[in-house]
């Protein structure tokens, strides 16, 4: 327990006893439909027991005995850099509406609900998968993350990276792998052990199994009739955030086992007769899954998705072109900055293709358009999409949402009447 656990006032303990029971309560539910969803693989379990320990049990992370662990807070902080020098990633971009709502005293009105989330868990102080964090690793990727950056640093040591606007310029990219540079010299001095060639060419080799088991994964989620809920898929990409490289690629070879098993036995999911959904836009992050679940309860199949906490993280390995210290840390910049369809590059047409390519791939049927209030570098970006969504004849829906459930039953709404819609109409929906 943290020396600040340890001094907490009276009122600052009942204030952490009502999160306690409130954040325990919303993460059961939330666990307790996703099992209800029909069709769950039995190697699922793993993944959602992980969900369980870490925000119902609040315990830490899975991971070996000894390891420091280093909270990162988006996927371009590249986890072969911190499994090489002896730490361990986790991620820890906020989904919980009981921090989002003690948060909301220290931001300001209109500050994103996964920024408030992460304020929230650090003025509560009452999650050990935050507060044992050894060394915050935070790229400035918005205005939001540039103050929770700064929020950070005052309160435990923290690695500001600068994302570059512009990776098509080579003096901007050149730049980001001083960043990250800088960022191993920190964490040498939480770890004690430098990056090597050695080193890294193990975390290489750690992160490549992994990213062959979503290989694998991502291979089954195209098969039609479909394989897996894109629930339970979310479900395990975001318990890769708190689980050990290798232990979460054991895993998922299992869950990949049972599902070729299903493949080869002509089973499917769900009836095919219900619209295949994209869901894309602001990251959706447990215990806040209530989007996902609603389209599936209400008769959609989340076919795909595409957003930071779904396979973009991991799915494009890093191209190695001079086996060298600095190719290797180059080429995870490339792979961190250049294939990535985050908002925050002043040029985003790749997001536009990667979406379309979902679409082709997937046989997605309609868009959901998911926008945290106050995430305005996504907000923007959706009449962008709308129009091109508009060339193709695939329908999309705006989403705007906190981690509020009080809009549930509107959302509820609008999901059954978008799915309608792609049943019997086609078109556009606002």
């Amino acid at each position: 327990m943290s020396e600040k656990a340890l001094s907490i006032s009276p009122a600052q303990t009942r204030q952490r006893e009502r999160f306690d029971r409130k954040s325990v309560a919303i993460a059961e539910k939330m666990l307790r439909r996703v099992n209800e969803l029909t069709h769950r693989p039995e190697a699922l379990t793993p993944f959602l027991e992980i969900l369980r320990r870490v925000f119902v049990d609040r315990e830490d992370a899975s991971r070996p005995h000894g390891t420091p662990t280093v909270g990162t807070y988006c996927v371009m902080v590249p986890p072969e850099i911190i499994y090489a020098q002896g730490a361990m990633p986790v991620k820890l971009c906020g989904g919980s509406y009981t921090a989002f709502s003690i948060g909301d005293d220290t931001a300001p009105r209109d500050a994103c609900p996964l920024v408030k989330a992460v304020m929230g868990f650090e003025e509560i102080d009452a999650m050990p998968v935050y507060q044992n964090c050894s060394l915050m690793a935070v790229p400035v990727t918005c205005d939001c993350k540039k103050k929770l950056a700064g929020y950070l640093s005052q309160r435990r040591p923290t690695a500001i990276l600068h994302v570059p606007a512009n990776r098509d310029r080579d003096e901007d990219m050149e730049r980001f792998v001083e960043e990250l540079y800088a960022f191993s010299g920190q964490l040498a001095n939480i770890t004690s052990k430098e990056l090597s060639y050695e080193n890294l060419s193990a975390a290489y080799r750690m992160m490549a199994d992994a990213q062959y088991q979503l290989s694998r994964f991502i291979d089954l989620r195209r098969k039609n009739p479909l394989l897996i809920r894109g629930t339970f898929a979310m479900a395990v990409m975001n318990a890769m955030s708190y689980t050990y490289a290798p232990d979460w690629t054991k895993q998922l070879a299992a869950l990949n086992d049972e599902l070729e098993a299903l493949a080869r036995k002509k089973e499917m999911a769900v009836r095919e007769n219900q619209p295949r959904i994209l869901l894309t836009g602001s990251p959706v992050i447990f215990p806040n899954f209530k989007l996902p679940l609603l389209i599936e309860e209400m008769g959609g199949l989340l076919a795909a998705d595409e957003t930071c906490m779904g396979e973009r993280g991991l799915y494009d390995p890093p191209a190695v072109a001079d086996h060298t210290l600095d190719g290797m840390m180059r080429a995870l910049s490339n792979r961190a900055t250049r294939p990535c369809t985050c908002p925050t590059f002043a040029d985003n047409k790749r997001r536009v293709y990667r979406i379309r390519q979902l679409i082709q791939d997937y046989k997605i049927q309609g868009v959901v358009y998911h926008v945290l209030r106050g995430c305005l570098v996504y907000d923007y970006e959706y009449a962008v999409l709308e129009e091109e969504m508009g060339k193709i004849g695939v329908p999309i829906i705006r989403v705007e949402t906190d981690y509020n459930e009080e809009d549930v039953e509107q959302l509820r709404i609008r999901t059954e009447a978008f799915l309608e819609l792609i049943k019997y109409g086609g078109g556009q929906a606002k």
